[in-house]
Formats: C-alpha cells, structure tokens, sequence
C-alpha cells in the first residue's frame, strides 16, 4: 500500500486513462478525489473503487472555470487537511492543420489541455509548501515530442505541457515538490474519436498504428497506469522535471 493515508486529485477521471490512473492510485490506498465535468462518469469511477474497498469522492466541475476549480481544491485541502498528488490530466483532442482548425477548437485545446493544469498546480501549490512535500504529474502525450499529422491544436498543448512541467519542477523542487510529465502513445480509449475520424476510420487507424508503432499495436489503459502509479509516488523520489514516455517504441522510430 504505497499511497497509504495520502490524498490525491485526479482530473478527468471519469473515463479512459484518467479512470485507470485513480484506480491504481486507490488500489494502493490513496484517497482518490475523482474530478470530472460528467456527473454519472465520476461517480462510476467512485463506484468502482468502492467495490473493492477502496476509498474516493467525486468532485464534478469544469477545469476550466477558475472559480470552480479553485473552490473545489480548497474544500480538499480543507477537509482532509493535505493534498498529496494532484495528477492534471483532463484534455481535449481536436483535429485539424493550421488552416482546416477551428479557431475556438484552438482555443479550448489550450484552456483544457495548458490552463487549467497551470492553474490547478497554482492552486494546489500553497497546501504542498505548507507540508513540504508534493506530487504533481501532468499528462502530455507522444504527440508533446513528435510531429502529429494535422494536429496542430493537440501537438502545441502537448509541447506546452511539457514546458510547463519543466519549469515548475526546477521553481519548486526546493520546496520538496516534484512535477513531472506522462506522454501516452496510442492508448485504446474513446478519447481518439477526432482522430480516428479524420484518419477514415477503425480500420484505418489500425493499419496507422501497426505501421508507426514498433510493438504494433494500442495500449491498455492498464499499461499506463503502472506509469502513473510509479510517477506519484516514492518510487520515483528522486524524478523530477521529466518526460516519461508510454507509447510502444514510436518515438523511437
């Protein structure tokens, strides 16, 4: 039980791999706040943890209303009285080049996927000073260190992302709070709706991935949630400021 006794905040983990990453947490014994925009997906995600034993609350709320948010993380703190990990990874893919994307598909790509987890680390970063320790991990993508086929919204968040762990991580270190970046590859979940359509399809997506990807084939959320698992907690003690990288080998290529 490595996450005994502490306190975690996961955005949009409702669904997919934010689902994956709160349960591992709570298989592990953290107390999972479940935060997501969909009431009935966060509370299935509760649901699930309290299957098994485990210990979670929802909190439904848009990422991108500051005041919620804030809100929100401050009735965690103040009735738990810590917040350990704050694991930012609510995000939006939308398609598109630079001439074919919706000016305002940009502009929410960058209030989702850069923002809110810029504000949600702001707001999170009082109560871990006060206790001298903390973890935030933000969820980048494959897309945050590569080129994505007409995908500019998607892969400058990405890239933003990463800069923005970077920076956090060497500002806070001193503090005793480590930050960094996951950057799942081609992960089977509906979040690849948008691509999968702009690709022309199930079975053209396929063929991309087995093409691109050296292991040939998606992952499973449960494949990046051991990532996530190691990220969050004292298993990586000495990790700050980096990129870790879950996506078959096509980075590599």
């Amino acid at each position: 039980m490595i996450l005994k006794n502490r306190v975690a905040i996961v955005t949009g983990a409702g669904s997919g791999i934010g689902q994956a990453g709160a349960l591992v947490m709570a298989k592990e014994a953290a107390h999972v706040v479940v935060a997501d925009i969909d009431f009935m997906n966060a509370e299935e995600t509760v649901s699930q943890i309290r299957a098994f034993g485990g210990s979670a609350e929802s909190m439904v709320l848009d990422v991108t209303d500051d005041k919620a948010l804030e809100a929100g993380i401050a009735a965690v703190a103040e009735h738990h009285g810590r917040i350990d990990i704050l694991h930012n990874h609510a995000g939006a893919q939308v398609a598109g080049d630079l001439e074919q994307v919706a000016i305002d598909g940009f502009d929410k790509s960058w209030s989702l996927n850069v923002r809110a987890h810029f504000m949600a680390a702001r707001f999170v970063m009082p109560v871990m000073k006060k206790a001298g320790k903390g973890v935030i991990l933000n969820t980048s993508s494959s897309s945050g260190v590569l080129y994505d086929r007409e995908m500019i919204a998607y892969t400058t968040t990405k890239h933003a992302v990463i800069a923005l762990t970077r920076q956090m991580a060497g500002d806070y270190a001193r503090f005793g709070i480590r930050v960094n970046a996951l950057c799942p590859g081609w992960v089977d979940t509906p979040f690849n709706e948008p691509f999968i359509a702009q690709m022309g399809g199930r079975d053209a997506i396929e063929a991309y991935i087995a093409e691109k990807v050296p292991l040939g084939r998606w992952a499973d959320v449960s494949e990046i949630a051991e990532p996530i698992l190691f990220l969050v907690s004292d298993r990586s003690s000495y990790m700050t400021g980096q990129i870790l990288v879950v996506d078959g080998g096509e980075t590599v290529v």
